[in-house]
């Protein structure tokens, strides 16, 4: 069955996902240039929710969808994206051991002061760009390809277990502390009212 006038919900889930780890993400970069300028005094919570959010909601919600339910229906269809979905997969491994750094590292500022932050900041700089370039990969590689290839009955499969995957989170509880972890941080930002709204 023909998937031309079919549209997906879990496009639509991957591309909300992304605009709000994009928006925690320039959080955090506002944030780290603003204490590197001297213009705001270093907020620590703010930086340490940050980091607990990008750990915790790629890797435990966004990531394992993409991998199990999409990327290998893509696989099944074609092989032209195989080199590029395995490297993805392999980045969202890494993600998590660059989070890590980050974490160590916002402990070192935390404990010895001005002069570990430049390294932070590095850190921090360093994973933006690591993650913008992955969503940007997924959202005009990927999907674009996904799209011309996987008909209606795949696309209705992916999105089946993907909503699976949020109804699970809501009875879980786990959606609300994500929510309110995700509205934190955005009050806290000077592009709070350009944001998106909550998951």
């Amino acid at each position: 069955m023909c998937a031309r006038n079919f549209h997906p919900i879990s496009v639509d889930i991957i591309q909300q996902e992304h605009q709000h780890l994009s928006a925690v993400i320039q959080t955090m970069l506002d944030f780290v240039r603003s204490t590197d300028k001297g213009e705001a005094p270093p907020d620590l919570k703010l930086f340490r929710a940050i980091l607990f959010y990008i750990c915790e909601y790629p890797e435990k919600v966004h990531h394992p969808k993409e991998d199990k339910f999409l990327f290998s229906k893509i696989k099944e269809r074609t092989h032209q994206l195989d080199n590029v979905l395995d490297a993805l997969i392999e980045q969202h491994g890494n993600g998590e051991y660059l989070v890590r750094n980050l974490q160590n590292a916002l402990l070192k500022y935390e404990f010895f002061g001005v002069p570990a932050f430049p390294h932070f900041r590095d850190l921090a700089e360093q994973y933006a760009l690591f993650y913008y370039a992955h969503m940007q990969t997924e959202e005009n590689e990927v999907l674009p390809v996904a799209k011309l290839v996987l008909n209606v009955n795949d696309w209705q499969e992916v999105d089946q277990a993907f909503m699976e995957n949020r109804h699970q989170l809501d009875g879980a509880g786990e959606r609300y502390r994500y929510e309110q972890l995700f509205s934190y941080i955005i009050s806290h930002s000077s592009r709070a009212s350009a944001a998106p709204d909550p998951l």
